[in-house]
């Protein structure tokens, strides 16, 4: 059996690139930038029957078809050094809280199996750190086994 995911925040498709050319197949994805989505689209070829969402807010955890896996790179304008450090409680940083609120409304053998979450540096640091560490508790009281890494996009060809 495929791997699927969904991509949540998906802008143009980062993580879709990564993950289809691991073999994996994703079923739908969600992305409120016009501009982006419509990127996206062209990039992959997004096919009719594909799940979409643009709004994350107003999508019920029911809308969601299931997939083993869920990226997520969840605005970062809140947490980078360039905005106002804001962290988790700003407008566009905080919808990371609406993908706990979709994986909380999943019974549990809907959940995805795996959540891979994207961010800036700075969330490590952002709020003396308990922003991050607001992540982690979330994810850990959902069910999740975690692990985390710094990386820099130089060393990857980016």
């Amino acid at each position: 059996m495929q791997t699927t995911f969904i991509d949540f925040f998906s802008g143009i498709g980062g993580f879709r690139a990564g993950l289809e050319a691991c073999g994996m197949k994703c079923v739908g994805h969600c992305e409120i930038g016009k501009y982006a989505d419509r990127s996206y689209r062209a990039i992959f070829d997004v096919k009719e029957g594909e799940w979409f969402a643009s709004d994350i807010t107003k999508i019920e955890p029911g809308d969601v078809p299931y997939a083993h896996l869920w990226t997520a790179g969840f605005p970062c304008q809140d947490i980078s050094v360039c905005g106002r450090q804001r962290g988790l409680a700003g407008e566009r940083s905080g919808l990371f809280f609406e993908l706990v609120r979709l994986i909380k409304g999943k019974a549990a053998e809907d959940r995805p199996q795996w959540v891979i979450l994207e961010n800036v540096k700075n969330l490590l640091y952002v709020h003396g750190g308990w922003d991050f560490a607001t992540v982690l508790l979330e994810m850990a009281a959902l069910g999740y086994d975690l692990q985390y890494g710094l990386v820099n996009s130089r060393d990857f060809g980016v």
